[in-house]
């Protein structure tokens, strides 16, 4: 069933999440920023296109489109924190689920996405990284 009704990396994403994941914490565009200015440094993760990253993207994000995570999962570290976002926080929620049912501690998804971000004002930057 779910194969019809939801794109393949959706349904992985679903189908392995367990309840004995690490809980993710939705946090706001402000605490986002917050935890990012903070020790130790998170890893901020980006998991929208690369289209979509480069019309405007958080300074310090790091592109892996929700498409490729499974594949690239190695270059997410475990030993930081890791703050994930996508355009409203859709996507980055089921990619912050996925990670921490996969080990990873200390994981937060920024709701509202870089909308929110920008809509706060918060500084951004366009164009080819």
């Amino acid at each position: 069933m779910c194969r019809y009704l939801l794109p393949a990396t959706l349904c992985f994403f679903l189908l392995v999440s367990s309840p004995m994941a690490a809980p993710v914490r939705d946090v706001s565009p402000a605490e986002a920023r917050e935890l990012l200015s903070k020790a130790p440094l998170p890893f901020l993760l980006d998991v929208r296109t690369t289209g979509e990253f480069m019309q405007v993207r958080i300074a310090g994000a790091q592109l892996i489109p929700i498409d490729q995570v499974l594949a690239r999962q190695g270059e997410i570290p475990q030993n930081r924190p890791l703050v994930v976002y996508c355009a409203v926080g859709s996507r980055s929620s089921q990619v912050a689920g996925y990670l921490a049912q996969k080990g990873y501690a200390e994981v937060y998804n920024m709701s509202g996405g870089i909308m929110g971000w920008q809509v706060r004002g918060y500084p951004v930057l366009q164009g080819a990284p």
